[in-house]
């Protein structure tokens, strides 16, 4: 015994020459090890095996269980726990905060503890799922990335696993409960789940298995709640054997949308045949009776009920007309829930988690009287594009506190987004900040197609939800860095970010699924599809817009395909499904449209069409058109057939809902496969940059270019506008420009804003003032599905116009925020007067945080 001290002496003392005083988890030589306390809660033991598995990968090695004393990383779920005063005294001699720790829901601590040899890692958690955050909070230490399954980011393997010998981290949740709404998913996630990962030949079934792995997800990214997909064509989710089973195992809290009141799925589970219609008004004790029987069969379970009423399917509430008729129903509706709650989950109604979500028409009904119960959750809404439409006042003292309700992806007017994820991440960081610092501190809900696509927005959105503080609006793009370099290793990572905010930048000019200019449920036309047409961008030869455009596109794939070769072999599918597929499918759309548009131009001044074929321009441009559409057929059949060897089949759409902008190109004469191998390489002559456009007398820049601010409160914010770097102006401050004007005269300014709304419900103004004159107030409040709205959220600006009178030399231009949440992109002054840029001719700033020291 005293010869087995002696060498565990020398070896310690040996191995702090080697790795200093780091605290050696995994020292390449034997499995990890770990205790745990006997009495855990369920979600725990999948977060362990979830460990078990991932230290495999990492080490080779699967982690051995054992006794305390033995163990390297000792976990203690504390709710569970029982403590013994020994055993409580023991932690706290340790320094381990166990009243904190206690006090909070879903948190971790994680510390070196101990002494010499007996030094042990320490996760204690305060419940099931802090307990389990912890335990993955390990994983992510040792370089597993959480989207390890679902993004198939395959963990280096390690030869040594360590700490600093005093780290230490206490962690908790900003928002209590934080998750993802499965919505839309007709073309991704369902047929995957029945047709590929759970192929039991029943159609439309999202399975348990399935399920399970977006619930891990949710573990690895700390989130805590889902609700599940709705759609009619998919089997609703308490009518999946084992569905809830799994969510409870795995500690997941499961809510419903706007639209589905106290569990339930309207539009495949009310049947009108059985229960008449879904009329409260006329058929009043079918619905009460249709409600009751789900609250029977979860009222034991940790749910977040939503209460309210609409139609079966988004759609207004039946049976009420006039806006008093639908509060006093919708009232009354109120009401009779409450009372289900309490007669069949918990008398005290007032401790039931429940939220009410004024979505579209029903924030009328709220504005216009309706009395929402104190404890009940406000869950606000963004307009569908990003943009939120109502927050709480700071002020706000309600018990039940807000929540968010936000979209990544979404279905409806003016066009979708349901193929590629590319909100910018500076609108997901802007929008969400606001909606905390306005009390929304309960529930966020993601609203998301598939997991997959939406990658690196959905995790910035839950890192925000988990840590509000974990960025900053002049850290968004450290915040991509890192997520980058994590994924596909530190050198690509870092030569990737400028390509990706340069992605980033494109889409916010224009979606890839608004490249058709079209627009969907359109009055006037057939179905409510709009045929696609011409893009507003120039077609000149001097400042083409369309052509820098395109020029820009290939400049960031050229990037992507030189990051690729510093990839190692078993990441390069991660790549390919987290950033390529998005970045070339959106390029080839934008190659698809403009090509064709271009064709059709020079078709259009070519009286002869037998001479079509004879010019080289016209058939250059039709076959980069068809070429970039079956671009998109090529990428898509890889993404589903051949991307981690067929794992992923079916689970690619390229033309979600088979919309008119997802169809071949319009072009004047189609060319077969020998002209697109012919033409396709063909390089057309560089265009000028976007700063020789000030020869045409007009002078742009980017907001945060400025030249003085009134006080610290101004920030600028990344990755968000065509700029990629916004002015965030509260109210009452300015910003300050001083430039030089070659010409004298009139001369128009447009200043560019991010399309916010005023979430406060007042208005949303800015002022502009040359040379300190009369203030121009501006403003930019638009009715919810307005044209002009429409038009905004389409090209992610809103611009105002005002006129001026110049003369030569120097001059000022002072933009000053009249209201809250103004966001200022770029200016532009045009002595042209009448002349319409689409993109304003204002180089980027290449993504730092700006020009001046």
């Amino acid at each position: 015994m005293k010869l087995y001290s002696l060498f565990l002496i020398v070896f310690f003392i040996c191995t702090q020459k080697i790795w200093g005083n780091d605290f050696v988890w995994y020292n390449g030589k034997k499995p990890i090890t770990y205790s745990v306390t006997e009495d855990i809660a369920p979600v725990v033991a999948v977060a362990l095996d979830m460990f078990v598995d991932d230290m495999k990968q990492v080490t080779g090695y699967l982690p051995q269980k054992t006794i305390v004393n033995d163990a390297k990383v000792r976990i203690v779920q504390l709710n569970k726990n029982n403590l013994s005063a020994k055993e409580r005294k023991e932690l706290l001699a340790l320094g381990v905060p166990v009243d904190t720790i206690a006090a909070k829901k879903d948190a971790f601590f994680i510390s070196v503890l101990g002494k010499g040899i007996k030094k042990q890692l320490y996760i204690v958690g305060s419940d099931g799922r802090g307990t389990a955050y912890g335990i993955l909070e390990l994983s992510r230490k040792a370089g597993v990335s959480p989207w390890v399954w679902w993004g198939d980011v395959v963990p280096e393997r390690k030869s040594i696993l360590s700490f600093p010998e005093n780290y230490s981290t206490f962690q908790s949740p900003s928002v209590e409960y934080r998750g993802i709404f499965l919505n839309d998913e007709d073309w991704a996630l369902q047929p995957w789940s029945w047709k590929t990962f759970e192929p039991r030949g029943i159609k439309g079934m999202i399975g348990p298995q399935t399920y399970k792995e977006i619930f891990k997800f949710l573990l690895r990214m700390r989130a805590n709640t889902i609700w599940p997909a709705m759609h009619s064509t998919t089997t609703p989710f308490y009518f999946v054997p084992g569905a809830k089973e799994v969510a409870d195992s795995c500690g997941i809290i499961i809510g419903t949308s706007h639209c589905e009141p106290l569990m339930r799925n309207n539009v495949s589970e009310w049947k009108v045949k059985e229960r008449g219609y879904y009329n409260y008004i006329t058929n009043r004790d079918s619905v009460i009776a249709y409600w009751t029987e789900r609250l029977r069969e979860v009222g034991n379970s940790e749910n977040i009920y939503t209460i309210g009423m609409r139609g079966v399917h988004d759609g207004s509430m039946e049976g009420v007309k006039t806006l008093e008729e639908k509060k006093v129903a919708l009232q009354r509706v109120l009401d009779d829930q409450r009372g289900l709650l309490a007669k069949y989950v918990r008398p005290d109604v007032t401790t039931i988690p429940q939220q009410f979500i004024p979505y579209k028409e029903v924030l009328q009904i709220m504005d216009n009287g309706l009395k929402v119960p104190d404890d009940v959750i406000l869950t606000w809404c963004d307009d569908n594009y990003g943009y939120m439409t109502r927050l709480s006042d700071k002020n706000d003292k309600r018990s039940g506190g807000a929540g968010v309700y936000y979209h990544l992806s979404y279905w409806g007017r003016p066009h979708d987004y349901l193929w590629l994820c590319t909100t910018q991440p500076g609108l997901v960081y802007n929008e969400m900040k606001e909606a905390y610092e306005h009390g929304s501190q309960r529930l966020w809900i993601v609203n998301v197609h598939d997991l997959k696509p939406a990658a690196y927005d959905l995790e910035l959105f839950l890192d925000m939800a988990w840590d509000i503080n974990s960025v900053s609006s002049s850290t968004l793009n450290e915040h991509h860095e890192r997520w980058l370099c994590r994924e596909f290793g530190e050198q690509a990572g870092k030569k990737l970010l400028p390509a990706m905010l340069d992605f980033y930048r494109l889409c916010a000019i224009r979606r890839p699924e608004f490249m058709g200019w079209s627009q969907e449920e359109a009055p006037g036309y057939v179905k409510g599809r709009m045929p696609t047409r011409d893009s507003e961008f120039s077609l000149t030869e001097f400042g083409s817009e369309l052509d820098r455009y395109l020029q820009d596109y290939e400049s960031v794939k050229r990037t992507l395909d030189e990051a690729e070769t510093l990839i190692p072999e078993y990441r390069k599918d991660a790549f390919y499904g987290q950033v390529k597929y998005a970045v070339f499918s959106a390029s080839a759309m934008a190659v698809k449209f403009l090509e064709a548009q271009r064709a059709r131009t020079i078709a259009a001044g070519i009286q002869d069409s037998a001479q079509w074929k004879n010019n080289v321009e016209l058939m250059v441009a039709c076959a980069k058109s068809m070429n970039a559409y079956n671009e998109i057929l090529r990428l898509t059949d890889y993404y589903n057939n051949s991307m981690s060897g067929g794992k992923w089949k079916n689970s690619m759409c390229h033309n979600p809902r088979n919309l008119f902008v997802f169809d071949p190109p319009k072009l004047p004469l189609n060319p077969t496969n020998e002209d697109i191998r012919e033409y396709v390489s063909f390089q057309r002559k560089q265009v000028l940059p976007l700063k020789n456009l000030t020869l045409e007398r007009c002078i742009a820049d980017n907001a945060c270019n400025y030249s003085e601010a009134s006080s610290s409160n101004v920030k600028e914010v990344e990755a968000l506008g065509h700029s990629m770097n916004v002015v965030s102006l509260p109210k009452g401050e300015s910003i300050t420009f001083v430039f030089d004007s070659p010409w004298e005269g009139e001369a128009v300014l447009r200043t560019a804003v991010v399309p916010t709304q005023p979430s406060d419900r007042g208005d949303i103004r800015f002022s502009v003032s040359i040379d300190k004159k009369e203030p121009q107030v501006c403003s930019f409040k638009e009715g919810f599905r307005t044209e002009s709205w429409k038009k905004n959220v389409l090209r992610g600006q809103a611009i105002r116009e005002t006129r001026h009178t110049l003369e030569k030399g120097k001059h000022t231009l002072t933009i000053t925020a009249l209201d809250n949440h103004i966001l200022i992109d770029q200016w532009m002054l045009d002595f042209n007067l009448e002349r319409q840029f689409y993109v304003f001719p204002v180089e980027p700033e290449r993504y730092t945080s700006s020009n001046r020291n």
